[in-house]
């Protein structure tokens, strides 16, 4: 699918992957990128920059009412790219119960949301799904428990997604990031891909029709040990 001309929506658009995703589309042609935003200090922000294809919009993944709006409101959409995200450590039995409902109403339920709003736009003009899932959706790190959790699940309606809507020609994309340095993992010690990087193999892997998209050494590294013997990956992060 190629980005030059094209339309696009990027949840999340105002830091790490989401903003450089933004800015990635913008260097390759597209024609329009909607950039949402939750809080309205980051959509001032986004209002401020002085490229006029980018058109902010507020928006809380989380809220019926916001995403319906939002889908009347870009029907000229091509490119739906799910980014917004949360994250928050913890183990599966020590975490509390908000934990989870937070990670999945805005990883799982968001996106759902989001597709589905968005569906009769991207059917009319046979366009892209591309969900921001992570390297952790295969193998679960325990002190990321709730989030492992969400993603996976994620990667899962991904999968779904991808099966219902094949007979509508629209493609569903998976994107399995590893480390990336983000506000996310600020402070965590360990190597990170630049946000800038990884948007920009996203975009050349919707572009050649990857279905599954790992745009870091990092996650190439790791997915090619997952193919080969999973259980072994799988021990290797539950040992982290």
């Amino acid at each position: 699918m190629e980005i030059k001309n094209t339309v696009a929506l990027v949840t999340g658009a105002n830091r790490g992957i989401g903003a450089a995703l933004v800015h990635a589309l913008l260097e390759q042609g597209a024609s329009k990128v909607y950039a949402a935003a939750r809080q309205e200090a980051d959509l001032a922000t986004l209002r401020a920059k002085t490229d006029r294809r980018i058109v902010p919009v507020h928006l809380d993944v989380t809220d019926a009412a916001e995403v319906a709006r939002v889908a009347g409101q870009a029907g000229d959409l091509r490119i739906l790219f799910n980014n917004a995200g949360v994250l928050n450590f913890g183990s599966v039995l020590e975490a509390p119960s908000s934990a989870f409902s937070q990670n999945f109403d805005v990883n799982f339920f968001g996106l759902l949301h989001m597709t589905r709003a968005f569906a009769p736009t991207l059917t009319n003009r046979q366009g892209a799904v591309v969900n921001i899932l992570t390297l952790v959706a295969l193998a679960s790190m325990p002190s990321l428990g709730v989030y492992n959790a969400s993603k996976a699940a994620a990667w899962s309606l991904t999968q779904s997604l991808r099966a219902d809507f094949a007979k509508r020609q629209v493609k569903v994309f998976g994107v399995f990031p590893g480390a990336v340095d983000t506000d996310m993992l600020k402070g965590v010690e360990m190597p990170k891909a630049a946000p800038a990087d990884v948007a920009s193999a996203v975009l050349r892997g919707v572009e050649a029709d990857e279905e599954d998209i790992f745009p870091d050494p990092m996650s190439q590294h790791l997915y090619a040990h997952w193919t080969s013997d999973h259980k072994a990956v799988e021990r290797q992060f539950a040992a982290m």
